[in-house]
């Protein structure tokens, strides 16, 4: 009673970083509830919530046509690196896996921060970049359940405006949690029980993204990158410090 609790408290609060910044929900709610239950029963905690909640993010808005023929490579070998790292997901060391998250979402953040005016890469070297950022994106992705980094601040960095950028995202995780749901269930992590606990999950994550949208929308374009970038710099902190201390 106490666990499923504090699960409901967890989803609340990845679902109002959520959508105060676009994404996050699976980390915040994967990083949190690892410390109840195990790295894959948390992944397969999150899927309901983050998969619902991508469906409006992702395909409300109007700027499909604008973003998906810009991300497409990326988007197409992000879902092919995370259906073949998720086969993987048992073999591999969560703890480590999430500190390295932790570090990587800690360093680009960091970056974005100190240097804010960096320029965007010209197109030539995004499409050069694209495939490698989303091969790295699913990658992790399948072993973390958390399609962050590089996904986000690569999505940042080529100056998608803010609901292109949100959009873009939400449509992006909401194909990364479908190949997760298909191979996790392939592989026998993704159990009935567990897949009625994240049902009752996504009430707490709908009220959380609700509550952070409110204040999204009344953030001006600067401020919500720099919003951005101090969510992704304490979330990799956190997870950097929990799994290396």
């Amino acid at each position: 009673m106490l666990d499923a609790l504090l699960i409901g408290l967890i989803f609340i609060l990845a679902g109002f970083v959520k959508g105060v910044a676009g994404f996050g929900l699976p980390t915040v709610s994967i990083a949190l509830i690892a410390l109840l239950k195990p790295i894959p029963e948390a992944i397969g905690l999150m899927l309901v919530p983050a998969f619902v909640t991508n469906i409006w993010q992702g395909l409300a808005g109007g700027q499909l046509r604008i973003v998906v023929p810009r991300i497409a490579v990326f988007l197409c070998c992000a879902v092919f690196c995370t259906i073949a790292a998720a086969w993987h997901l048992s073999a591999v060391d969560g703890r480590f896996l999430s500190g390295l998250l932790g570090l990587s979402l800690f360093a680009s953040a960091s970056l974005a921060l100190l240097a804010p005016n960096m320029p965007a890469p010209s197109r030539a070297l995004e499409r050069i970049l694209a495939p490698v950022m989303g091969a790295l994106s699913g990658i992790l992705a399948g072993f973390t359940g958390s399609f962050l980094v590089p996904a986000a601040p690569w999505l940042q960095a080529i100056r998608l405006p803010r609901e292109q950028f949100v959009q873009a995202y939400g449509f992006c995780v909401l194909a990364i949690n479908a190949s997760l749901t298909l191979t996790l269930t392939g592989g026998g992590v993704m159990t009935r029980e567990i897949g009625i606990m994240s049902l009752l999950s996504l009430p707490p994550a709908l009220a959380g993204m609700f509550m952070g949208q409110k204040l999204r929308f009344h953030l001006p374009e600067v401020r919500f990158r720099q919003v951005v970038q101090v969510l992704l710099w304490l979330i990799g902190a956190w997870l950097a410090l929990r799994a290396f201390r």
